[in-house]
């Protein structure tokens, strides 16, 4: 699927550390739009929420896959924020989704 960038789940701008424990495999583009963000504004009870932070919160408890598994949905308010902050359903992203799912190789077996 292409590489993956290792991003700061807390920001080291923002306090974050560089242990194991704070790192996390990204896409490069969604690393690239999260930058030093904690935090976002929930599109629906615009709210200011927490990111999804993937060492303490469950992948399904914040997200889902659209019908054609093309599209990440934020079932939450902070699954919504965080598909908004880092542009998850970019077209690149979406198209790609879509090819890979033709050849079975998506949605990603470890959600």
């Amino acid at each position: 699927m292409g590489s993956f960038a290792v991003e700061h789940i807390i920001p080291v701008a923002r306090g974050g550390s560089d242990g194991l424990d704070n790192l996390a495999l990204a896409c490069s583009g969604c690393n690239g739009h999260k930058y030093d963000k904690v935090e976002a504004l929930d599109p629906i009870s615009k709210q200011i929420v927490p990111l999804f932070h993937p060492r303490r919160q469950d992948w399904d408890a914040h997200f889902q896959w659209s019908d054609d598994y093309a599209f990440v949905v934020g079932i939450t308010s902070i699954g919504r924020a965080t598909v908004n902050a880092l542009q998850m359903n970019r077209l690149g992203l979406v198209n790609l989704r879509r090819a890979l799912y033709i050849i079975g190789k998506h949605p990603p077996e470890f959600i």
